[in-house]
């Protein structure tokens, strides 16, 4: 396992200092400065910004920190970049810790101090949640495929619910669609414009900027709009698309991609779709995006896997209309999800579950997740993580360790196809047998 602090944060620095220049000397009479900044935090990490001025690089600087238990810690590195992310782990949980870095200049006798920084590690998310689980299907295979949560009052599923009339009769077309409201589930069927010859068909994926602003995406390759009044459709992208969309990330209704089968990536803007080469016939199965805190940079990455005989996947970052394909080496060639915060935590699932803090070269897999099939991944920060998968594996990560939910969850589902996680509020979906099946958890 990873040491007190600062193997992780010399490989780092090595990394910055890609480009390693010596820099002339400052000017006489301007002294050297230091300056220690937080730049992010979980249960057992922190990523500390060092800023310098006048400083002749490379140079040698010590770090200090000073543990809650009263001693010390000392290491010195070598900085090759004025500016530099220092990432340090092996913290403990809700704990205070004190940083500081000092270096001693060649040209001056006393040695120039940074600020003294005071970190407080999050406290692990309560892992105590209370489950409720609601099924449907009166015939037929019924299948949950999406969750979009606006709040714990306010969810979405989607999918294909097959029920009876009021008769007892097989109702001939399906529920695509299920809302709850607080205190109840109701089926919706979400009338498309029949592109694909089919009025009401299931939907595939679901994707929820707001209560009055959410998209839906058919089977059929339509996608239909709620601004919280009524739906509208559009088959615009039918022409383009390989079957349907596969998942949705977006910003605005004005500004989001879809990824689906044979390669297919598109970003929908400003009421025009441009197909985005990804260089690959592999099916996208997922996609999802998050902003950098240290550049402001929005990053977005999406996923392809093929199952069966012809295992191959791709990942792709998307950027100006194009893509750069990101390293994979470790993972298992069958993936079908990933969620990250962008800089600090990429999670990949699949055949096994998947971590890295800079997204490769390096993936470090957890062996402590049952082996089952992994479907889905969300998150609502560090230190609150959920994921799906084959024989209704459910598990929450708190930011120290993993909870199994299989006692109640196996109960529910054969397989778990989508879960996600907002508040306090997890919600899970899939289906058992030929019934659709929901379950949500709150705590």
């Amino acid at each position: 396992m990873k040491n007190i602090i600062l193997l992780s944060l010399i490989l780092l620095l090595l990394i910055s200092a890609s480009c390693n220049t010596t820099e002339p000397p400052p000017p006489d009479g301007e002294k050297p400065t230091l300056e220690l900044k937080l730049e992010d935090v979980s249960c057992t990490e922190a990523w500390i910004e060092l800023r310098t001025t006048n400083l002749q690089l490379p140079a040698t600087i010590t770090i200090k920190q000073y543990n809650p238990t009263g001693d010390t810690v000392t290491q010195n590195i070598i900085l090759s970049n004025a500016d530099s992310l220092l990432y340090i782990d092996s913290l403990l949980p809700n704990q205070t810790y004190k940083f500081q870095s000092i270096i001693q200049p060649i040209s001056q006798s006393e040695e120039v101090k940074s600020n003294e920084l005071q970190v407080t590690t999050l406290t692990p998310t309560s892992q105590e949640f209370t489950w409720q689980a609601y099924s449907w299907g009166m015939h037929s295979s019924s299948e949950i495929r999406d969750i979009a949560i606006i709040d714990e009052n306010n969810i979405w599923c989607v999918g294909e619910i097959f029920m009876n009339d009021s008769l007892g009769n097989p109702e001939p077309s399906c529920y695509n669609a299920a809302h709850w409201n607080g205190q109840s589930w109701e089926l919706k069927k979400i009338k498309t414009n029949a592109c694909g010859g089919v009025d009401y068909p299931p939907i595939k994926t679901i994707f929820a900027f707001s209560m009055d602003d959410i998209l839906f995406a058919h089977i059929d390759g339509s996608i239909s709009h709620f601004n919280g009044v009524e739906f509208r459709n559009d088959c615009s992208l039918i022409t383009q698309l390989d079957g349907s969309a596969n998942k949705i990330w977006g910003i605005s209704q004005t500004d989001f991609y879809v990824v689906s089968g044979n390669g297919f990536i598109a970003h929908y803007q400003n009421g025009n779709w441009q197909k985005i080469e990804s260089g690959t016939d592999i099916n996208f199965r997922d996609i999802y995006g998050s902003v950098n805190k240290d550049n402001n940079e929005l990053e977005i990455i999406a996923l392809a896997s093929n199952s069966g005989l012809n295992q191959r996947k791709k990942i792709v970052r998307i950027k100006d209309q194009s893509v750069e394909t990101l390293p994979d080496s470790g993972l298992a060639d069958y993936l079908s999800t990933l969620w990250f915060i962008s800089g600090r935590k990429y999670c990949i699932g699949g055949q096994g579950y998947y971590e890295s803090e800079t997204f490769g070269p390096v993936w470090e897999r957890d062996n402590t997740i049952p082996q089952f099939h992994i479907t889905s991944i969300r998150g609502a920060g560090l230190n609150d993580i959920v994921l799906g998968g084959s024989f209704g594996l459910l598990m929450h990560y708190n930011g120290v360790s993993w909870m199994n939910y299989a006692y109640i969850s196996a109960l529910y589902f054969d397989v778990i196809t989508r879960v996600t996680i907002k508040g306090n509020t997890i919600v899970a979906a899939g289906f058992k047998g030929s019934k659709a099946v929901i379950l949500i958890g709150k705590r």
